[in-house]
């Protein structure tokens, strides 16, 4: 019986050491970042277009003219708990100490500067698909920034969620996968797969989740439940929109819906994101929202 005992006591241990250095993080080599030059000017405009600002600015506070103060704070709730948005503000208590390369690893890896995991509150399974020299533009325009010398808050999660190590799993399952749209049909259709698969994460809201939160690739864009409780987000395939490019190109520089109605929550927020979008780039998202599978096709609403 002893033996036995020994035997699956070290078969424990030897899985237990596997499963450690499996769920480790994988950071981009700082050699892929050191050579780039950051451009804050370009940068301020990627930044604007993301929406950055529209979760790390102190909580209650609106993003307003002029520059935004990154205090973080912002209230998260969500079914494994709530996140707060960090400071990512250019002082010590924010991202004042970092590198680029630390920064970009947090950006498209989550991985912090200490080599911990972060959580997807943070969209970088989006964000893993943009161009360097785009993340270290935006890097750029951070540092450009104003300070604020406030402590980023604490999550909230419950049990086992609070155990960072477990993200290594969950981004086996939901990271570095690549792009949804395999082979884009012009080039105009994969800028926008850029824009919305990427830089703008569109699928974060709009796709529904698994029950580990991971996007439901699926059902790509389908419509999804609004994080906050309040509704659900619209899905926004070819089956779920009955507009013309027109009517949809308008509604994204503009927020005017064809009925007179006007977009509101978070999408308006989005809509002046996107109104510094110059119109080729508008139409790349109307024409790449046409290319992807309709929501019948895959046999959902």
């Amino acid at each position: 019986m002893r033996p036995t005992l020994l035997f699956l006591a070290a078969l424990v241990a030897a899985g237990a050491v596997v499963a450690w250095f499996v769920t480790a993080p994988n950071p981009l080599p700082a050699a892929e970042v050191e050579g780039l030059e950051g451009d804050a000017e370009r940068g301020a405009a990627l930044f604007t277009q993301a929406g950055c600002a529209s979760c790390h600015v102190a909580s209650g506070v609106s993003e307003g003219d002029g520059a935004p103060v990154l205090a973080g704070g912002m209230a998260f709730e969500t079914r494994y708990g709530t996140f707060h948005a960090p400071n990512i503000s250019p002082s010590s208590q924010g991202i004042g100490d970092w590198s680029d390369t630390d920064l970009v690893n947090a950006i498209a890896r989550g991985i912090s500067p200490s080599g911990s995991h972060y959580y997807p509150a943070l969209p970088y399974t989006s964000y893993e698909n943009a161009e360097l020299q785009d993340l270290v533009d935006i890097v750029a325009h951070l540092r450009t920034l104003p300070e604020s010398d406030a402590a980023s808050l604490p999550h909230d999660l419950s049990f086992p969620f609070n155990i960072r190590r477990t993200l290594g799993g969950w981004k086996m399952l939901y990271a570095n996968r690549g792009w949804v749209m395999d082979e884009p049909a012009s080039a105009e259709v994969e800028r926008g797969r850029y824009l919305v698969e990427a830089l703008f994460h569109c699928g974060q809201c709009h796709t529904p989740r698994t029950a580990l939160g991971g996007m439901d690739r699926d059902r790509w864009l389908q419509g999804a439940p609004n994080p906050d409780g309040q509704g659900r987000i619209p899905g926004i395939t070819p089956g779920q929109i009955g507009w013309s490019d027109a009517d949809l190109a308008a509604y994204l520089k503009t927020g005017l819906t064809p009925d007179f109605d006007s977009a509101g929550g978070q999408m308006a927020a989005v809509v002046r994101h996107l109104n510094t979008l110059p119109g080729e780039d508008i139409a790349a998202i109307v024409a790449y929202l046409r290319a992807v599978p309709a929501a019948e096709e895959t046999g959902t609403e």
